[in-house]
Protein backbone atom coordinates (compact mmCIF):
# COMPACT_ATOMS: atom_id res chain seq x y z
CA UNK A 1 0.00 0.00 0.00
CA UNK A 2 1.42 3.39 -1.06
CA UNK A 3 1.40 5.76 1.93
CA UNK A 4 3.91 8.30 0.61
CA UNK A 5 1.30 10.80 -0.56
CA UNK A 6 -1.84 9.39 1.08
CA UNK A 7 -0.61 10.36 4.57
CA UNK A 8 -0.76 14.05 3.60
CA UNK A 9 -4.50 13.87 2.86
CA UNK A 10 -7.04 15.16 5.43
CA UNK A 11 -8.25 12.57 7.95
CA UNK A 12 -11.71 12.67 6.32
CA UNK A 13 -10.23 11.14 3.16
CA UNK A 14 -7.78 8.81 4.92
CA UNK A 15 -10.62 7.15 6.86
CA UNK A 16 -12.50 6.43 3.64
CA UNK A 17 -9.40 5.02 1.99
CA UNK A 18 -8.70 2.51 4.76
CA UNK A 19 -8.50 -1.01 3.37
CA UNK A 20 -8.94 0.15 -0.24
CA UNK A 21 -5.43 -0.55 -1.49
CA UNK A 22 -6.27 -0.28 -5.19
CA UNK A 23 -7.87 3.14 -4.80
CA UNK A 24 -4.95 4.28 -2.66
CA UNK A 25 -2.50 3.24 -5.37
CA UNK A 26 -4.51 5.07 -8.03
CA UNK A 27 -4.68 8.26 -5.96
CA UNK A 28 -0.99 8.07 -5.07
CA UNK A 29 -0.09 7.47 -8.71
CA UNK A 30 -2.19 10.45 -9.78
CA UNK A 31 -0.54 12.54 -7.08
CA UNK A 32 2.94 11.73 -8.34
CA UNK A 33 1.92 12.65 -11.90
CA UNK A 34 0.46 15.91 -10.64
CA UNK A 35 3.66 16.72 -8.73
CA UNK A 36 5.61 15.99 -11.91
CA UNK A 37 3.44 18.43 -13.87
CA UNK A 38 3.65 21.22 -11.30
CA UNK A 39 7.42 20.84 -10.88
CA UNK A 40 8.05 20.89 -14.62
CA UNK A 41 5.75 23.87 -15.12
CA UNK A 42 7.28 25.91 -12.32
CA UNK A 43 10.95 25.21 -12.99
CA UNK A 44 10.35 25.04 -16.75
CA UNK A 45 8.73 28.47 -16.81
CA UNK A 46 11.49 30.02 -14.68
CA UNK A 47 14.36 28.57 -16.72
CA UNK A 48 12.51 28.97 -20.03
CA UNK A 49 11.89 32.67 -19.42
CA UNK A 50 15.52 33.15 -18.39
CA UNK A 51 16.69 31.46 -21.59
CA UNK A 52 14.32 33.61 -23.66
CA UNK A 53 15.66 36.81 -22.06
CA UNK A 54 19.26 35.65 -22.57
CA UNK A 55 18.87 34.59 -26.21
CA UNK A 56 16.66 37.50 -27.25
CA UNK A 57 13.69 37.31 -29.67
CA UNK A 58 15.77 36.46 -32.76
CA UNK A 59 17.66 33.42 -31.42
CA UNK A 60 14.83 32.31 -29.14
CA UNK A 61 12.57 32.48 -32.19
CA UNK A 62 14.94 30.30 -34.21
CA UNK A 63 15.12 27.77 -31.37
CA UNK A 64 11.32 27.75 -31.00
CA UNK A 65 10.90 27.39 -34.77
CA UNK A 66 13.12 24.29 -34.90
CA UNK A 67 11.42 22.72 -31.87
CA UNK A 68 8.01 23.31 -33.48
CA UNK A 69 9.27 21.86 -36.77
CA UNK A 70 10.64 18.72 -35.12
CA UNK A 71 7.45 18.27 -33.07
CA UNK A 72 5.45 17.93 -36.31
CA UNK A 73 7.08 14.53 -36.80
CA UNK A 74 6.81 13.37 -33.18
CA UNK A 75 3.79 11.11 -33.74
CA UNK A 76 5.79 9.00 -36.20
CA UNK A 77 8.46 8.38 -33.56
CA UNK A 78 6.10 7.41 -30.74
CA UNK A 79 3.76 5.50 -33.11
CA UNK A 80 0.83 6.16 -30.77
CA UNK A 81 1.79 3.11 -28.72
CA UNK A 82 1.64 4.58 -25.21
CA UNK A 83 -1.87 3.73 -24.07
CA UNK A 84 -2.10 0.61 -26.23
CA UNK A 85 1.01 -1.02 -24.75
CA UNK A 86 -0.13 -0.27 -21.20
CA UNK A 87 -3.56 -1.72 -21.99
CA UNK A 88 -2.11 -4.92 -23.44
CA UNK A 89 0.34 -5.47 -20.56
CA UNK A 90 -2.61 -5.27 -18.15
CA UNK A 91 -4.65 -7.63 -20.33
CA UNK A 92 -1.87 -10.13 -21.03
CA UNK A 93 0.63 -9.96 -18.12
CA UNK A 94 2.23 -13.28 -19.14
CA UNK A 95 3.24 -11.69 -22.47
CA UNK A 96 4.91 -8.72 -20.77
CA UNK A 97 8.40 -9.31 -22.19
CA UNK A 98 7.11 -9.86 -25.73
CA UNK A 99 4.94 -6.75 -25.64
CA UNK A 100 7.67 -4.53 -24.15
CA UNK A 101 10.33 -5.91 -26.49
CA UNK A 102 8.15 -5.44 -29.56
CA UNK A 103 7.18 -1.91 -28.50
CA UNK A 104 10.84 -1.02 -27.88
CA UNK A 105 11.90 -2.23 -31.34
CA UNK A 106 9.00 -0.43 -33.04
CA UNK A 107 9.74 2.83 -31.21
CA UNK A 108 13.47 2.50 -31.95
CA UNK A 109 12.81 2.00 -35.66
CA UNK A 110 10.23 4.80 -35.58
CA UNK A 111 12.73 7.12 -33.91
CA UNK A 112 15.51 6.38 -36.42
CA UNK A 113 13.22 6.75 -39.45
CA UNK A 114 11.74 9.97 -38.04
CA UNK A 115 15.22 11.36 -37.36
CA UNK A 116 16.26 10.70 -40.97
CA UNK A 117 12.98 12.15 -42.27
CA UNK A 118 13.48 15.35 -40.27
CA UNK A 119 17.08 15.72 -41.45
CA UNK A 120 16.07 15.21 -45.08
CA UNK A 121 13.17 17.66 -44.84
CA UNK A 122 15.12 20.39 -43.04
CA UNK A 123 17.96 20.15 -45.58
CA UNK A 124 15.44 20.45 -48.42
CA UNK A 125 13.67 23.48 -46.93
CA UNK A 126 16.73 25.28 -45.49
CA UNK A 127 19.66 23.98 -47.51
CA UNK A 128 21.83 27.07 -46.89
CA UNK A 129 21.41 27.38 -43.10
CA UNK A 130 23.92 25.20 -41.22
CA UNK A 131 22.73 26.33 -37.77
CA UNK A 132 19.18 25.12 -38.45
CA UNK A 133 20.61 21.81 -39.72
CA UNK A 134 22.55 21.30 -36.50
CA UNK A 135 19.70 22.36 -34.22
CA UNK A 136 17.18 20.11 -35.98
CA UNK A 137 19.62 17.20 -36.00
CA UNK A 138 20.43 17.48 -32.28
CA UNK A 139 16.80 17.89 -31.19
CA UNK A 140 15.54 15.14 -33.54
CA UNK A 141 18.26 12.72 -32.38
CA UNK A 142 16.53 12.61 -29.00
CA UNK A 143 13.57 10.83 -30.62
CA UNK A 144 15.67 7.68 -30.94
CA UNK A 145 16.14 7.53 -27.16
CA UNK A 146 12.38 7.85 -26.61
CA UNK A 147 12.31 4.10 -27.25
CA UNK A 148 13.32 3.75 -23.58
CA UNK A 149 9.96 5.25 -22.61
CA UNK A 150 8.78 1.66 -23.10
CA UNK A 151 9.96 1.12 -19.52
CA UNK A 152 7.51 3.80 -18.41
CA UNK A 153 4.71 1.73 -19.97
CA UNK A 154 5.56 -1.04 -17.53
CA UNK A 155 5.45 1.31 -14.54
CA UNK A 156 2.12 2.74 -15.75
CA UNK A 157 0.66 -0.76 -16.04
CA UNK A 158 1.68 -1.41 -12.41
CA UNK A 159 0.30 1.98 -11.26
CA UNK A 160 3.84 2.96 -10.20
CA UNK A 161 4.45 6.13 -12.18
CA UNK A 162 6.41 7.61 -9.28
CA UNK A 163 9.52 5.77 -10.53
CA UNK A 164 9.18 7.47 -13.90
CA UNK A 165 8.75 10.77 -12.06
CA UNK A 166 11.94 10.08 -10.07
CA UNK A 167 13.97 9.23 -13.19
CA UNK A 168 12.67 11.95 -15.50
CA UNK A 169 12.65 14.73 -12.91
CA UNK A 170 16.18 13.95 -11.76
CA UNK A 171 17.29 14.45 -15.37
CA UNK A 172 15.04 17.50 -15.77
CA UNK A 173 16.35 19.28 -12.66
CA UNK A 174 19.98 18.46 -13.45
CA UNK A 175 19.67 19.83 -16.98
CA UNK A 176 17.69 22.85 -15.74
CA UNK A 177 20.69 23.65 -13.53
CA UNK A 178 23.01 23.10 -16.50
CA UNK A 179 20.96 25.55 -18.60
CA UNK A 180 21.33 28.18 -15.90
CA UNK A 181 25.10 27.59 -15.97
CA UNK A 182 25.04 27.94 -19.77
CA UNK A 183 23.38 31.33 -19.38
CA UNK A 184 26.02 32.49 -16.89
CA UNK A 185 28.91 31.42 -19.14
CA UNK A 186 27.11 32.99 -22.13
CA UNK A 187 27.01 29.76 -24.12
CA UNK A 188 25.85 29.74 -27.76
CA UNK A 189 22.37 28.65 -28.83
CA UNK A 190 23.49 25.20 -29.94
CA UNK A 191 24.60 24.40 -26.36
CA UNK A 192 20.96 24.57 -25.21
CA UNK A 193 19.99 22.08 -27.91
CA UNK A 194 22.67 19.68 -26.65
CA UNK A 195 21.36 20.21 -23.10
CA UNK A 196 17.87 19.18 -24.22
CA UNK A 197 19.29 16.05 -25.83
CA UNK A 198 21.25 15.25 -22.66
CA UNK A 199 18.02 15.44 -20.63
CA UNK A 200 16.37 12.79 -22.83
CA UNK A 201 19.42 10.51 -22.63
CA UNK A 202 19.71 10.90 -18.84
CA UNK A 203 15.98 10.20 -18.51
CA UNK A 204 16.43 6.98 -20.51
CA UNK A 205 19.33 5.94 -18.27
CA UNK A 206 17.29 6.74 -15.16
CA UNK A 207 14.35 4.64 -16.37
CA UNK A 208 16.66 1.71 -17.09
CA UNK A 209 18.20 1.93 -13.60
CA UNK A 210 14.74 2.12 -11.97
CA UNK A 211 13.61 -0.91 -13.96
CA UNK A 212 16.68 -2.91 -12.90
CA UNK A 213 16.22 -1.92 -9.25
CA UNK A 214 12.84 -3.66 -9.45
CA UNK A 215 14.59 -6.88 -10.46
CA UNK A 216 13.92 -6.61 -14.20
CA UNK A 217 16.12 -5.98 -17.21
CA UNK A 218 15.40 -5.05 -20.85
CA UNK A 219 17.66 -8.00 -21.79
CA UNK A 220 14.70 -10.32 -21.13
CA UNK A 221 12.57 -8.58 -23.78
CA UNK A 222 12.16 -9.98 -27.26
CA UNK A 223 10.35 -8.87 -30.39
CA UNK A 224 7.43 -10.71 -31.91
CA UNK A 225 6.08 -10.11 -35.42
CA UNK A 226 2.50 -11.01 -34.51
CA UNK A 227 2.58 -8.55 -31.61
CA UNK A 228 4.06 -5.90 -33.91
CA UNK A 229 1.15 -6.36 -36.31
CA UNK A 230 -1.37 -6.16 -33.49
CA UNK A 231 0.15 -3.07 -31.89
CA UNK A 232 0.47 -1.20 -35.19
CA UNK A 233 -3.04 -2.14 -36.31
CA UNK A 234 -4.38 -0.60 -33.10
CA UNK A 235 -2.11 2.45 -33.09
CA UNK A 236 -2.18 3.78 -36.66
CA UNK A 237 -5.30 5.93 -36.09
CA UNK A 238 -3.53 7.46 -33.09
CA UNK A 239 -0.47 8.22 -35.24
CA UNK A 240 -2.71 10.06 -37.70
CA UNK A 241 -4.47 11.86 -34.86
CA UNK A 242 -1.16 12.77 -33.18
CA UNK A 243 0.31 14.15 -36.42
CA UNK A 244 -2.83 16.20 -37.03
CA UNK A 245 -2.79 17.59 -33.49
CA UNK A 246 0.90 18.53 -33.89
CA UNK A 247 0.07 20.45 -37.06
CA UNK A 248 -2.91 22.02 -35.31
CA UNK A 249 -0.83 23.17 -32.33
CA UNK A 250 2.49 24.17 -33.92
CA UNK A 251 1.96 25.13 -37.56
CA UNK A 252 1.44 28.78 -36.56
CA UNK A 253 5.05 29.10 -35.34
CA UNK A 254 6.42 27.43 -38.47
CA UNK A 255 4.36 29.59 -40.85
CA UNK A 256 5.27 32.69 -38.86
CA UNK A 257 8.96 31.84 -39.17
CA UNK A 258 8.71 31.29 -42.92
CA UNK A 259 6.48 34.32 -43.63
CA UNK A 260 7.84 36.93 -41.20
CA UNK A 261 11.08 35.76 -39.52
CA UNK A 262 12.66 34.32 -36.40
CA UNK A 263 12.14 37.42 -34.25
CA UNK A 264 8.39 37.18 -34.83
CA UNK A 265 8.49 33.53 -33.75
CA UNK A 266 10.39 34.55 -30.62
CA UNK A 267 7.84 37.12 -29.47
CA UNK A 268 4.95 34.82 -30.41
CA UNK A 269 6.49 31.84 -28.56
CA UNK A 270 6.96 33.96 -25.43
CA UNK A 271 3.26 34.83 -25.43
CA UNK A 272 2.17 31.26 -26.16
CA UNK A 273 4.34 29.94 -23.32
CA UNK A 274 2.30 32.02 -20.85
CA UNK A 275 -1.04 31.39 -22.57
CA UNK A 276 -0.67 27.60 -22.64
CA UNK A 277 0.61 27.48 -19.06
CA UNK A 278 -2.97 27.29 -17.79
CA UNK A 279 -4.11 24.35 -19.92
CA UNK A 280 -3.26 21.87 -17.17
CA UNK A 281 -6.06 23.24 -14.93
CA UNK A 282 -9.06 22.10 -17.05
CA UNK A 283 -7.18 18.89 -17.85
CA UNK A 284 -6.76 18.05 -14.16
CA UNK A 285 -10.37 18.97 -13.32
CA UNK A 286 -11.71 17.00 -16.29
CA UNK A 287 -9.82 13.91 -15.10
CA UNK A 288 -11.55 14.19 -11.73
CA UNK A 289 -15.09 14.58 -13.12
CA UNK A 290 -14.62 11.94 -15.84
CA UNK A 291 -16.04 9.04 -13.72
CA UNK A 292 -19.09 11.21 -12.91
CA UNK A 293 -19.75 11.76 -16.61
CA UNK A 294 -19.39 8.02 -17.30
CA UNK A 295 -21.95 7.18 -14.61
CA UNK A 296 -24.32 9.85 -15.91
CA UNK A 297 -24.06 8.46 -19.44
CA UNK A 298 -25.03 4.97 -18.25
CA UNK A 299 -27.94 6.37 -16.23
CA UNK A 300 -29.61 8.32 -19.04
CA UNK A 301 -28.75 10.48 -22.04
CA UNK A 302 -30.68 13.39 -20.58
CA UNK A 303 -28.72 13.27 -17.32
CA UNK A 304 -25.46 12.97 -19.27
CA UNK A 305 -26.08 16.16 -21.27
CA UNK A 306 -27.30 17.88 -18.12
CA UNK A 307 -23.94 17.16 -16.48
CA UNK A 308 -22.07 18.17 -19.64
CA UNK A 309 -23.77 21.57 -19.74
CA UNK A 310 -22.98 22.28 -16.10
CA UNK A 311 -19.32 21.24 -16.44
CA UNK A 312 -18.90 23.24 -19.65
CA UNK A 313 -20.57 26.20 -17.96
CA UNK A 314 -18.00 26.21 -15.16
CA UNK A 315 -15.19 25.76 -17.68
CA UNK A 316 -16.47 28.59 -19.90
CA UNK A 317 -16.89 31.19 -17.17
CA UNK A 318 -13.71 30.15 -15.38
CA UNK A 319 -11.63 30.34 -18.56
CA UNK A 320 -13.29 33.63 -19.56
CA UNK A 321 -12.45 35.17 -16.18
CA UNK A 322 -8.84 33.96 -16.45
CA UNK A 323 -8.58 35.26 -20.03
CA UNK A 324 -9.89 38.72 -19.12
CA UNK A 325 -7.45 38.99 -16.19
CA UNK A 326 -4.43 37.83 -18.22
CA UNK A 327 -5.37 40.03 -21.19
CA UNK A 328 -5.80 43.06 -18.91
CA UNK A 329 -2.36 42.62 -17.36
CA UNK A 330 -0.57 41.24 -20.44
CA UNK A 331 1.81 44.19 -20.77
CA UNK A 332 2.94 43.95 -17.16
CA UNK A 333 3.27 40.15 -17.33
CA UNK A 334 5.45 40.24 -20.45
CA UNK A 335 7.54 43.16 -19.17
CA UNK A 336 8.28 41.50 -15.82
CA UNK A 337 8.99 38.04 -17.23
CA UNK A 338 10.63 38.68 -20.60
CA UNK A 339 11.72 42.32 -20.61
CA UNK A 340 11.32 45.15 -23.13
CA UNK A 341 12.74 43.08 -25.99
CA UNK A 342 9.51 41.08 -26.07
CA UNK A 343 7.10 44.05 -25.78
CA UNK A 344 5.11 42.95 -28.84
CA UNK A 345 4.31 39.65 -27.10
CA UNK A 346 1.86 41.51 -24.81
CA UNK A 347 -0.55 42.14 -27.68
CA UNK A 348 -0.22 38.52 -28.82
CA UNK A 349 -0.86 37.23 -25.29
CA UNK A 350 -3.96 39.43 -24.91
CA UNK A 351 -5.43 37.68 -27.98
CA UNK A 352 -4.06 34.13 -27.66
CA UNK A 353 -5.18 33.72 -24.04
CA UNK A 354 -8.81 33.55 -25.22
CA UNK A 355 -8.01 30.23 -26.89
CA UNK A 356 -8.02 28.79 -23.35
CA UNK A 357 -11.83 29.08 -23.36
CA UNK A 358 -12.16 26.80 -26.39
CA UNK A 359 -9.41 24.47 -25.17
CA UNK A 360 -11.24 24.03 -21.85
CA UNK A 361 -14.50 23.20 -23.60
CA UNK A 362 -12.74 20.90 -26.09
CA UNK A 363 -11.35 18.77 -23.26
CA UNK A 364 -14.94 18.04 -22.18
CA UNK A 365 -15.95 17.36 -25.80
CA UNK A 366 -13.12 14.83 -26.12
CA UNK A 367 -14.33 13.02 -23.01
CA UNK A 368 -17.85 12.95 -24.44
CA UNK A 369 -16.62 11.33 -27.66
CA UNK A 370 -14.69 8.68 -25.72
CA UNK A 371 -17.63 7.92 -23.43
CA UNK A 372 -20.19 7.48 -26.21
CA UNK A 373 -17.76 5.68 -28.56
CA UNK A 374 -17.57 8.35 -31.28
CA UNK A 375 -13.82 9.07 -31.14
CA UNK A 376 -13.68 9.36 -34.95
CA UNK A 377 -15.74 12.56 -34.58
CA UNK A 378 -12.92 14.03 -32.50
CA UNK A 379 -10.43 13.16 -35.26
CA UNK A 380 -12.65 14.87 -37.86
CA UNK A 381 -12.74 17.97 -35.67
CA UNK A 382 -8.96 17.98 -35.30
CA UNK A 383 -8.49 17.70 -39.08
CA UNK A 384 -10.94 20.57 -39.66
CA UNK A 385 -9.08 22.65 -37.08
CA UNK A 386 -5.66 21.90 -38.59
CA UNK A 387 -6.76 22.81 -42.12
CA UNK A 388 -8.53 25.98 -40.98
CA UNK A 389 -5.47 26.97 -38.92
CA UNK A 390 -3.23 26.77 -41.99
CA UNK A 391 -5.67 28.73 -44.20
CA UNK A 392 -6.34 31.40 -41.57
CA UNK A 393 -2.63 31.82 -40.81
CA UNK A 394 -1.91 32.43 -44.50
CA UNK A 395 -4.41 35.26 -44.41
CA UNK A 396 -4.00 36.82 -40.96
CA UNK A 397 -0.19 36.61 -40.69
CA UNK A 398 0.12 38.46 -43.99
CA UNK A 399 -2.07 41.28 -42.63
CA UNK A 400 -1.31 41.42 -38.88
CA UNK A 401 1.98 39.53 -38.43
CA UNK A 402 2.42 37.63 -35.11
CA UNK A 403 -0.87 39.01 -33.74
CA UNK A 404 -2.55 37.56 -36.83
CA UNK A 405 -1.25 34.11 -35.91
CA UNK A 406 -2.90 34.49 -32.50
CA UNK A 407 -6.19 35.52 -34.12
CA UNK A 408 -5.99 32.54 -36.49
CA UNK A 409 -5.37 30.20 -33.56
CA UNK A 410 -8.41 31.39 -31.58
CA UNK A 411 -10.72 31.14 -34.61
CA UNK A 412 -9.36 27.75 -35.72
CA UNK A 413 -9.91 26.36 -32.21
CA UNK A 414 -13.57 27.45 -32.38
CA UNK A 415 -14.35 26.28 -35.94
CA UNK A 416 -14.29 22.48 -35.27
CA UNK A 417 -17.00 22.88 -32.62
CA UNK A 418 -19.18 24.82 -35.06
CA UNK A 419 -18.46 22.42 -37.93
CA UNK A 420 -19.18 19.28 -35.89
CA UNK A 421 -22.26 20.89 -34.37
CA UNK A 422 -23.74 21.71 -37.77
CA UNK A 423 -22.77 18.65 -39.79
CA UNK A 424 -22.10 15.80 -37.34
CA UNK A 425 -23.47 16.19 -33.80
CA UNK A 426 -25.97 19.02 -33.27
CA UNK A 427 -26.45 18.18 -29.60
CA UNK A 428 -22.87 19.09 -28.74
CA UNK A 429 -23.29 22.53 -30.36
CA UNK A 430 -26.53 23.11 -28.45
CA UNK A 431 -24.83 21.97 -25.23
CA UNK A 432 -21.96 24.37 -25.95
CA UNK A 433 -24.28 27.34 -26.49
CA UNK A 434 -26.59 26.47 -23.59
CA UNK A 435 -23.69 25.99 -21.18
CA UNK A 436 -22.76 29.67 -21.53
CA UNK A 437 -25.90 30.83 -19.73
CA UNK A 438 -26.97 27.56 -18.07
CA UNK A 439 -25.35 28.19 -14.69
CA UNK A 440 -26.66 31.72 -14.50
CA UNK A 441 -30.19 30.54 -15.21
CA UNK A 442 -30.43 27.31 -13.24
CA UNK A 443 -28.00 27.77 -10.31
CA UNK A 444 -27.58 24.00 -9.99
CA UNK A 445 -24.50 21.96 -9.11
CA UNK A 446 -23.00 18.75 -10.47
Amino acid sequence: MNQTLIKYLPSFFRIRLEGRANLQNILANTGWLFIDKILRMGVGLFVGVWIARYLGPEQFGLYSYVIAFVSLFGAFATLGLDGIVVRDIVRYPSCKNEILGTAFILKLIGGIVTFLLIIGTIFFLHHHDDLIHWLAGIIAFGMIFQAFDTIDFWFQSQVQSKYTVYAKNAAFLLIALLKVVLIFIRAPLIAFAFAGLAEIILGAIGLTIAYKLHGYTPKTWWGNFSWAKKLLSDSWPLVLSGATIAIYMRIDQIMLGNMVGNEAVGTYSAAVRISELWYFIPTAIASSIYPTLIRAYHESEENFYHKLKIVMGYFFWGALLLSVIIASFSQGIIHVLFGDGYAEAAKILSIHIYSSIIVSMSIVFSQKYVIDGTVRVSLIGTIVGAISNIVLNLWFIKIYGPAGAAIATVISYLLPTIFLGIFVDKRILFAFVESIYYLLKKHKHV
